[in-house]
């Protein structure tokens, strides 16, 4: 087994710290602590290691991403970089959302479903180090992004803001795109845009550390 890394120890009785649930019994890591703490010796123990990237248990293999544990409302998952190039005939690795071309998840709702799908989780581990072995890499469709209509018409208003997030790297423009059009109602894909606007404005990512800058 890999050796244990602190900070995944805080993790998993603080929380990631991306919400003020942080610390508190309504923080969603602390729904599911006995499924991340056996996932994450199952993880510990296919030799990869661990760090925290993204506030998140990251787990990499010679420096390279392989997989991040995560805890939501309805389950708790682990999400692999590159799971589009698992084999996975029994169908049990989900996209992460309808817009993911690299990863794919593998969820849990009960410490049984765990232990139930051990042996998958096993095998897409050893799969995946194999991966990095070979330096694989996903394949990305070239396909243009759909922009939702509220940053189109923000966009029409704003095209510094345009034309900032058009000069972002093709993979900050998609999770952008993601997070912006996940929400169902309008005013929260609103709320999203304008909240993420500085950010774009200075060439920041959706998931980079970020300090605004003074103008």
């Amino acid at each position: 087994m890999k050796k244990k890394n602190p900070l995944i120890d805080k993790y998993l009785i603080d929380g990631c710290g991306r919400c003020p649930l942080v610390g508190t019994p309504e923080c969603k890591v602390n729904r599911w602590p006995k499924e991340l703490r056996h996932l994450r010796k199952l993880i510990l123990d296919s030799g990869l290691t661990e760090e925290l990237k993204w506030k998140l248990p990251c787990y990499t293999f010679e420096n390279s991403n392989v997989l991040i544990l995560s805890a939501f409302k309805e389950f708790c998952s682990v999400n692999f970089f590159k799971g589009a190039l698992l084999k996975d005939p029994d169908g049990v690795l989900d996209r992460a959302g309808e817009n993911t071309q690299s990863a794919r998840i593998l969820k849990f709702t009960s410490i049984e479903e765990v232990r139930q799908k051990e042996d998958f989780l096993k095998k897409f581990i050893r799969e995946a180090i194999e991966i990095e072995k070979s330096g694989l890499r996903v394949q990305k469709s070239d396909a243009q992004l759909v922009f939702p209509p509220e940053l189109l018409k923000i966009f029409e208003g704003n095209p510094d803001l345009k034309n900032a997030f058009l000069n972002l790297t093709p993979g900050r423009q998609r999770a952008y795109n993601i997070y912006f059009t996940a929400p169902k109602q309008s005013r929260t894909r609103e709320s999203r845009i304008e909240k993420s606007i500085q950010k774009i404005l200075d060439g920041k990512g959706l998931n980079d550390e970020y300090t605004s800058k003074k103008r």
